[in-house]
């Protein structure tokens, strides 16, 4: 099959030739979403390598493991298995009725350790005769595959060199299903699966990859050419539903994102993606697009992230804001009577407990799409097939009729005890996954070590400051530390707390982000320290306009999303020692930290009825690190106590009951245990972060 090579896996020489090959291949086929959605399909290479145990050559087959992604594919993402076990599996196979089994048995063909854990393709892969597989799901393939002819209209596409395999739920017996139309048509390079996507194969890996790429290239023109004659798949745009001017669609968007967010919730928080790409504004505009809609997605990778069909919003665009919310909540209660009708007709006495009755795409006219997950990759991925879905709608209604696969398989494959292990294997999800933070004054100090710490506890993070270069460098910092795409974790806001209209726009822009907020850290703020004589008026406003009114801003703006999502919140204030202790030359920098204070306090009295938390820190001698000292406070107060600028930091330690030095990190952690949920029952609190001032101590 393939040219022996003494280069087995584990001989230290750089991944074996048919590894660096099937590498390189997924890598192209994963950069073009034509080809495949993000996390969908995979790939195979069969080769030959020295067995470290007998040291006599043996086959065996590298495959993309279960949960990978095709395009960022590495070496530790595949599956490793002795082709001469996995094919003798076929002896002891008990029939489709138990093929779930077959799973489990792949354990027993790993080389070594194996490698990644196999996915339920690897059937398909090890039992297909050819040295490379490709399985993937493009658009124009499952378009074909979901179209009411497509068996025929595969036919008329290809001729004989794709053929047609029926609808059959992923497993060991579709593998054995694909093995035998290859064995009995030798001139076909791949099949389009019904109901599914198509798979690919080659003696060579730019063999396989020009196979899977001629059979997705090949439907796309076989589409179009029958969208000649139907350039409207989708009907007519209903009137009162075209898209709204891109500013008024995003502050509807915003608008109604808080209250959406809310609703999928309802079972467990979610975090939220906004989409308005011409596709999904063309699709919501259009007359058909309830009923393709309601019909739900076909492909097991896309309804696993959709569900089996999304909430459709059924008003215009301009129908005042309140009714278009009251219509959500009435088709928000019909949704979740309709998913467990759905569970409930289906479900058989070994099935999994039913996980949660809200929608995970909400299609809005006009306005958009809402996408839902558990954080915001996942709901932009269920976002991204969702489109995908659009695609594939428009081009099976070009050729034909679009027809899913039954409700009756989409439950077999979305509560599958197999889908349920997998589930199980996620990770525990950190304190904070789900929640969306907004960090004023984080582009430095205090608020960059806050933003890095509620990042790394899970939360999606809006860094917010005026210094639009200092917010977007640490929004960088975050990303790159979680290892995620740009806008998956944190995103800069610049936002002036002064102004009303800057501080609306940087909450919208939260929303927009992340679909909604939970938790506020009133972090902006700058210190001016003279004796009282020498203080201006300027000097006393622009204290209080930036602490005091800013985060009353802040709060109010910031308090209108937390109570119209109902999911409850925490507001945090960063005060200071001096809001309670009264230091020398800082008249104006103190009182407005009494006022934040006594804020915290209001506040927490007026919001707990909607089960929003607001607390206070209140920090002191945190110079480095801390933009406030490194921008003129620093050398001021020095200069007040006799010392050099530079043992400021130490001068501050000495006085304290701990003889420590507070950094902006020990902030940091404060902030998260407030809001990590071990103080749930917590609020009007101020915490000292001081190192012990007995002066300062609360009464």
């Amino acid at each position: 099959m393939t040219e022996p090579t003494s280069h087995g896996p584990d001989a230290g020489h750089g991944p074996h030739p048919q590894v660096a090959a099937l590498l390189e291949r997924s890598h192209r086929l994963g950069a073009d979403p034509r080809n495949t959605n993000y996390a969908g399909g995979n790939a195979s290479a069969k080769g030959t390598a020295t067995d470290p145990v007998t040291g006599e050559p043996t086959e065996l087959m590298w495959v993309k493991g279960s949960g990978g992604d095709l395009g960022t594919l590495t070496e530790a993402g595949l599956a490793v298995l002795r082709l001469d076990r996995l094919r003798a599996l076929t002896g002891v196979y008990p029939g489709v009725e138990r093929e779930d089994e077959m799973v489990a048995a792949f354990d027993y063909c790993a080389h070594g350790k194996g490698g990644a854990a196999p996915s339920i393709d690897t059937a398909m892969h090890g039992l297909v005769e050819a040295a490379h597989v490709d399985h993937l799901h493009p658009d124009s393939g499952i378009a074909l595959a979901c179209a009411a002819d497509g068996e025929k209209l595969t036919a008329e596409c290809f001729g004989g060199r794709v053929a047609w395999v029926p609808w059959r739920r992923p497993g060991f017996q579709l593998g054995l299903d694909i093995a035998a139309i290859k064995r009995d048509n030798p001139e076909a390079i791949g099949v389009v699966l019904g109901g599914h996507g198509i798979t690919a194969w080659g003696e060579t890996s730019q063999e396989c990859e020009a196979n899977s790429l001629e059979i997705i290239r090949t439907a796309e023109e076989f589409i179009a050419r029958r969208g000649e004659g139907r350039p409207h798949p989708f009907g007519p745009v209903v009137e009162g539903y075209a898209p709204l001017p891109e500013a008024e669609r995003r502050a509807r968007a915003a608008a109604l994102l808080p209250v959406v967010r809310g609703l999928a919730s309802t079972d467990r928080p979610q975090v939220g993606h906004y989409t308005d790409s011409e596709a999904v504004l063309d699709f919501v505009s259009r007359a058909e697009h309830p009923r393709l809609a309601a019909l739900g997605t076909s492909c097991p990778d896309h309804f696993l992230r959709t569900k089996v069909r999304p909430l459709v919003l059924d008003v215009a665009p301009d129908v005042p804001l309140e009714r278009a919310v009251e219509r959500l909540r009435e088709l928000h209660a019909a949704y979740r009577e309709d998913y467990r009708a759905y569970y409930e007709a289906h479900a058989e006495a070994d099935s999994p407990a039913m996980r949660g009755a809200d929608p995970a795409i909400v299609l809005v006219p006009g306005v958009g799409m809402f996408s839902f997950g558990a954080d915001k990759q996942t709901a932009r991925v269920a976002g991204e097939f969702y489109v995908n879905a659009i695609n594939v709608m428009r081009g099976a209604e070009t050729v034909s009729t679009y027809t899913p696969i039954p409700e009756s398989e989409k439950f077999r494959i979305e509560y599958w005890a197999l889908e349920e292990a997998k589930l199980r294997r996620r990770p525990k999800p950190k304190a904070l996954a789900t929640r969306v933070a907004l960090v004023t004054g984080g582009g430095s100090g205090i608020g960059r070590a806050i933003a890095h710490r509620l990042a790394a506890e899970g939360a999606c993070v809006v860094v917010a400051d005026r210094d639009t270069e200092g917010a977007a460098r640490v929004a960088a910092e975050i990303t790159e530390a979680a290892g995620g795409r740009a806008g998956d974790v944190a995103v800069p806001v610049a936002v002036d707390v002064t102004e009303p209209e800057q501080v609306a726009a940087a909450v919208r822009a939260a929303v927009l982000a992340f679909g909604g907020l939970d938790l506020v850290v009133n972090n902006a703020g700058l210190s001016i320290s003279k004796p009282l004589l020498e203080t201006t008026e300027a000097d006393w406003d622009v204290q209080h306009r930036v602490m005091a009114r800013g985060s009353f801003l802040v709060a109010r703006e910031a308090a209108r999303v937390l109570v119209e999502q109902g999911m409850g919140g925490d507001i945090v204030y960063i005060a200071s020692k001096n809001g309670v202790f009264a230091g020398p030359n800082n008249v104006a920098y103190g009182a407005a930290k009494a006022d934040q204070a006594h804020q915290v306090r209001l506040l927490a009295a007026e919001l707990g009825e909607h089960g929003i938390r607001v607390n206070g820190v209140n920090p002191d001698g945190v110079v480095r690190g801390s933009g406030i000292f490194a921008g003129g406070w620093g050398a001021q107060r020095a200069a007040v106590y006799g010392v050099p600028e530079e043992e400021l930091g130490a001068f501050y330690a000495k006085r304290t009951l701990l003889k420590r030095e507070v950094l902006p990190e020990h902030v940091a952690n404060a902030v998260f245990a407030l809001t990590g949920g071990e103080l749930s029952h917590t609020t009007g609190l101020h915490i000292p972060v001081d190192a012990g001032v007995a002066a300062a101590f609360l009464r």
